[in-house]
């Protein structure tokens, strides 16, 4: 077990291990045998079964990427809120890769991390919810750090190394993210949403920018503009005509 400095609880304990079929999924385990330390950090240098949102293969090569989950009690959320504890972990994702890369990165709603029109993040949060708050969250990130080649289903696939041309060591990038993680999740603890979403907006790929989408339902493409993140997490989107919908996950393409 090892742990990283400069932090209050995230990170404070952090279980390493080269291979695991899922660092969520260890991590979930973990929470239902027993209650680690909010803050409690499951990490791997491979993993075998890596899961993006909705069952989506996560693909990343061993030892050269961040593979970790985090766990969590934000009880002070009700189910209704849970969106903001993904506004957080998007923003400290955003915070620490900003470090590496001169150009600027994105949060693409609703789980992945863009630069230069690429992913180099992608997000999975997994919440167990009671009628009264979230009894815990599991937080998994994966980073493409030192990863210099992609599958051809992975082509819109970037990484630190492809976009700084110089190779990183994981170890600060890693202690950079709690530490930033940490300093947003206390902010979210302060029940101050309002600063968090328009730092959430700041940040958006390609907010208030007209673009082509795709409806799921009915393959039908629209020019549409997005214009703002509701508090259940949904995509609202401006069209020509001056209507407004909303998109939960998975129920719109970017084109």
């Amino acid at each position: 077990m090892e742990s990283i400095h400069n932090t209050l609880f995230v990170g404070k304990f952090v279980y390493h291990f080269e291979s695991l079929p899922s660092t969520n999924a260890f991590a979930q385990e973990l929470v239902s045998k027993s209650k680690p330390s909010e803050g409690t950090v499951i990490s791997a240098s491979f993993q075998t079964e890596g899961r993006g949102q909705l069952g989506s293969r996560w693909e990343s090569a061993a030892a050269e990427n961040i593979m970790l989950s985090i766990v969590f009690y934000p009880t002070f959320l009700m189910p209704y809120e849970q969106f903001e504890l993904n506004r957080i972990i998007a923003l400290a994702v955003r915070d620490t890769l900003q470090i590496y890369v001169t150009t600027s990165v994105k949060i693409k709603w609703p789980n992945d991390i863009y630069v230069n029109e690429k992913k180099i993040c992608g997000i999975l949060i997994q919440n167990t919810l009671q009628t009264n708050g979230i009894q815990s969250s599991i937080v998994g990130i994966g980073i493409n750090v030192n990863q210099l080649n992609f599958s051809e289903e992975a082509s819109k696939a970037t990484s630190v190394i492809l976009q700084t041309k110089q190779k990183h060591d994981l170890v600060p990038i890693q202690e950079n993210l709690c530490q930033n993680i940490e300093a947003r999740y206390l902010q979210l603890k302060t029940r101050k949403f309002a600063p968090i979403h328009k730092d959430y907006l700041l940040h958006l790929y390609r907010f208030e920018e007209w673009h082509i989408y795709k409806r799921v339902c009915d393959n039908h493409t629209f020019k549409g503009k997005i214009i703002d993140i509701n508090n259940e997490g949904c995509l609202e989107i401006l069209f020509e005509n001056n209507e407004i919908e909303s998109f939960n996950l998975k129920e719109v393409q970017f084109l």
